[in-house]
């Protein structure tokens, strides 16, 4: 499971490559200036890197990159949930504008930029250049400790803030005791007055359409009567005329069959009419006036628009504003109800602590594992005798991130006690041990390709010729690339990339190329300093090719 392809149009200084990569350490190097990691950063915009104009080759309208990875099985069932085609291969692709706007596509299919950061780490584990200068940094080296025990402090940190807000909500309530208790009241004397009413969810449009009926029964009442007399009553009624009309047509019906529809049609409109007054008759029936129940709607009425004018809003908001206050009363007297909060913040706090306990276990085990890895590591890079601890120490009050810091100390050679790194240890010295701690870390990760982009700055010699070797094995087991500019590494490599900058007019272009034998012989010779001319250079650099 390796990265199979990369393709650039217009990015940067490149105005087209199609790159196709082996399995194996592989290394690019190039003169300064070149572009060496032109091709990191391809690759980490189309993993979903925020993307700038800057990208896109002068005079091009956009920039394209692609990327081709075989598919990882843990990738497949994340590709189906979100409903994007598996396939063989997974092909990334991404195009930036000289706007700074970006599309991206996973196999075909349109995605956001989320769902390529999802997969960058599935796919690709990167350690840059300044590596180095995380190990300054609390949270860096807290993430890299984490990273090595499998910690994620996802619970940790919503347990916390659950915590927080439990504590801020306790003490909040207790300052305020005395106006939240006038607040009560005031909502519950207003509530107690809608309480009169009880004003209900449509009940406001339902009592103005009952009003409206009773206010009109009699003249609703004489229209339904009238309009059975039109119907049916009369001797011109329209059930009288429908009736005649069916019975001649039917008549005649066994001479002329056409006069079937009509015939049918009438029958139809018949039980229609007769069905409508039926209905009208039971109405006139039972539609009575009643001036106590109209009296009543009036005073409801009223009452309904005397409390929406109190409170200044229209009628049909009273059910919603009664509603609301009970909402608010409730949690004034949640808030005023200190044992509760009490019991709610000892309660999250319970559940945070047991949280930590866990988090802070498994740092415990985890610190000097890490210690020892990097120790050993330490070892072949020059660093004899040298010695890296991992420390925790205690919060006075647990974060979010847990109960502890996390401090690297070292010891750069045998006799010395460990100190923090950023106070002993000189620049060769923190590029050496993050180089170690990105050796350590990278044989844990999953990702099938590594990156290791000029993580060698600093070393030189036969630590160098070690770092290659490292390198070297790690790529036995999974795809790694490497940006370096020491020959010694760079011989270690399976394949080896050039990449060169070129003028052509007035335009400038880096292009990257496949070397092997003799061209790799002369690209060492000039990364060793004595030129390709310098047959001393040359016979070095064949010295460190030869297996």
């Amino acid at each position: 499971m390796t990265l199979r392809r990369i393709v650039l149009r217009d990015f940067v200084i490149v105005p087209s490559l199609d790159l196709e990569l082996d399995r194996g350490f592989c290394v690019l190097t190039g003169e300064t200036g070149a572009g060496k990691s032109i091709l990191i950063d391809a690759l980490q915009l189309a993993l979903g890197a925020r993307a700038e104009s800057g990208v896109v080759r002068e005079g091009a309208a956009r920039c394209e990159i692609a990327a081709e990875f075989d598919t990882p099985a843990a990738v497949r069932s994340w590709l189906e949930e979100q409903g994007i085609p598996v396939e063989d291969g997974l092909l990334l692709r991404r195009t930036v504008d000289t706007e700074g706007r970006s599309r991206g596509w996973i196999n075909g299919s349109a995605a956001t930029m989320a769902q390529l950061k999802t997969l960058a780490s599935e796919l690709v584990d990167i350690h840059g250049q300044h590596a180095w200068q995380s190990l300054t940094r609390a949270d860096a080296v807290r993430g890299l400790l984490d990273a090595y025990a499998g910690i994620d402090t996802a619970t940790t940190s919503a347990m916390w803030a659950r915590w927080r807000q439990q504590r801020k909500a306790l003490e909040s309530a207790t300052e305020k005791q005395a106006s939240l208790q006038q607040e009560s009241e005031r909502l519950a004397w207003q509530i107690a007055e809608l309480d009169k009413l009880s004003p209900q969810a449509g009940e406001w449009e339902e009592l103005n359409a009952q009003h409206s009926r009773l206010a009109n029964a009699q003249g609703l009442q004489d229209a339904a009567l009238a309009a059975v007399a039109a119907l049916d009553d009369e001797e011109s009624s329209a059930a009288r005329l429908i009736h005649r009309a069916r019975a001649a047509l039917q008549a005649q019906l066994h001479i002329e069959p056409v006069f079937a529809g009509p015939v049918e049609a009438l029958a139809a409109a018949l039980a229609q009419v007769e069905d409508s007054v039926y209905g009208l008759r039971q109405y006139a029936r039972h539609a009575e006036q009643d001036p106590s129940g109209l009296e009543a709607l009036d005073q409801r009425l009223s009452l309904w628009m005397s409390l929406a004018r109190r409170y200044r809003r229209q009628p049909e908001e009273l059910d919603e504003l009664h509603a609301g206050w009970k909402t608010e009363l409730a949690q004034i007297d949640l808030a005023l109800d200190l044992g509760a909060l009490q019991a709610a913040e000892r309660q999250a706090w319970r559940a945070f602590e047991t949280e930590l306990k866990a988090l802070t276990k498994k740092r415990q085990q985890a610190a000097p594992k890490l210690s020892q890895a990097v120790t050993d590591a330490m070892q072949t890079l020059g660093m004899q005798g040298g010695r890296f601890e991992v420390a925790l120490q205690r919060l006075d009050e647990p974060q979010a991130h847990g109960a502890e810091t996390v401090e690297f100390l070292v010891a750069g050679h045998a006799g010395v006690s460990p100190r923090p790194v950023g106070k002993v240890a000189s620049g060769g010295e923190l590029s050496r041990i993050a180089l170690a701690i990105s050796v350590v870390t990278s044989r844990l990760g999953q990702a099938p390709t590594l990156i290791f982009d000029e993580v060698d700055s600093g070393i030189g010699g036969a630590v160098a010729h070690t770092v290659g070797q490292l390198l070297r094995q790690l790529g036995r087991d999974r795809q790694v690339l490497a940006v370096t500019h020491l020959p010694q590494v760079a011989a270690c490599g399976d394949h080896h990339l050039l990449v060169s900058k070129q003028r052509d007019g007035q335009s400038t272009h880096s292009t990257v190329s496949v070397i092997a034998h003799e061209h790799r012989v002369l690209e060492l010779a000039r990364m060793l300093g004595g030129g390709q001319d310098s047959e001393v250079s040359l016979a070095h650099a064949r010295e460190l090719l030869a297996p």
